[in-house]
């Protein structure tokens, strides 16, 4: 019988959100579905207790998989000279973002079609429609990466583009690689031992590097030419913003885009650490702060902060002084995933 499920990316620095996230997905799936949570690294106590609290959530321990997968994203990057040069620069690790490659291991995983889930998002609606779409096609999404500029995802030449990617409207066949589905095993094994002859001929120089496991999820669903499907592109009645920086209107704690229920909110950007200090009663500014807080502590409403402590004048200053540098980073990825303009129908 073929399984259904959901993957998730996640460790202890996620937790707060991890927690929202899984409250979202049972109270709006419409049914209880299969979650299986990738170790982003090693740092697993309190998602493994989570874990254990629940009957339908368990751990991906694949040890070869996660080998695979982590040697896999280093070969490319490791002789991509461009961006080893960028990343030295920008004072980057030379394997900048490898644990986000993990969200590969989902091809390797128990379910046979799957949604692949950031932590950063929220489920708001059912997505029995995702899994139907999976019988006609390989990979489906639903997002506006396709009105951003193709250079956040592909910023090699011109010529080399059209050289690596033939296909007409390639705008059209990007994807935020936060939020998407498809089956197990939908690239061959054949198709991954041959990618690494096609990218040292000088196709890895047309990918971007500034958020590479998106660059590289791009690269190889058009590469292996695999079905494509995108419910924004398309439009219909599925076809809603995602983004927190949307203006959406909230009834019920669920989100509504001009009067359609979202499918799923994406905190894209936003640092982990700023849900952490709401979670701990600090007065941070998050988008939709009150929907985030009511799936956080669905089961533990005892625990919701009341009240919120504000920093003082001095303390703001010198946390703005010493994350500057921090902060300019998270200013570059906004502005590459470039979806806070105008995510919209």
């Amino acid at each position: 019988m073929m399984t259904n499920g959901i993957y998730i990316l996640a460790n202890d620095v996620v937790y707060d959100q991890l927690i929202a996230l899984l409250n979202s997905i049972e109270v709006n799936a419409g049914r209880k579905i299969p979650i299986c949570i990738i170790p982003y690294n090693d740092r697993l106590d309190k998602v493994r207790a989570e874990i254990a609290s629940r009957d339908n959530v368990t751990l991906f321990e694949d040890t070869d998989s996660i080998a695979y997968w982590d040697n896999f994203a280093t070969q490319v990057w490791k002789n991509y000279p461009r961006a080893q040069k960028n990343w030295r620069e920008w004072g980057f690790s030379e394997l900048y973002e490898l644990p986000m490659h993990r969200k590969f291991c989902a091809l390797d995983g128990p379910f046979d079609k799957f949604i692949y889930f950031d932590a950063d998002t929220l489920l708001m609606g059912e997505i029995d429609y995702i899994y139907e779409k999976l019988d006609s096609h390989d990979w489906v999404v639903n997002d506006f990466q396709y009105k951003s500029d193709l250079k956040y995802i592909f910023d090699g030449s011109p010529e080399l583009i059209q050289q690596v990617f033939p296909e007409e409207n390639l705008q059209s066949k990007i994807f935020c690689a936060g939020w998407f589905a498809t089956k197990k095993h939908i690239f061959s094994q054949e198709f991954l031992g041959n990618i690494f002859e096609k990218l040292n001929t000088g196709e890895v120089d047309a990918m971007a590097f500034v958020a590479p496991d998106q660059s590289l999820f791009n690269y190889l669903v058009l590469r292996s030419r695999i079905s494509y499907y995108n419910f924004a592109y398309h439009g219909g009645q599925k076809a809603t913003g995602n983004h927190w920086s949307s203006n959406f209107d909230v009834i019920d704690n669920v989100l509504y885009d001009q009067g359609r229920r979202l499918t799923y909110l994406h905190y894209m950007s936003i640092s982990s650490s700023s849900f952490t200090k709401l979670c701990a009663a600090e007065d941070v500014s998050i988008p939709y702060r009150d929907v985030f807080l009511h799936y956080r502590y669905l089961k533990s409403p005892e625990q919701r902060p009341q009240s919120f402590n504000h920093q003082n004048p001095l303390m703001r200053l010198q946390k703005s002084t010493t994350s500057f540098i921090n902060q300019k980073v998270n200013n570059i990825k906004l502005n590459y995933r470039n979806f806070k303009d105008k995510i919209s129908r």
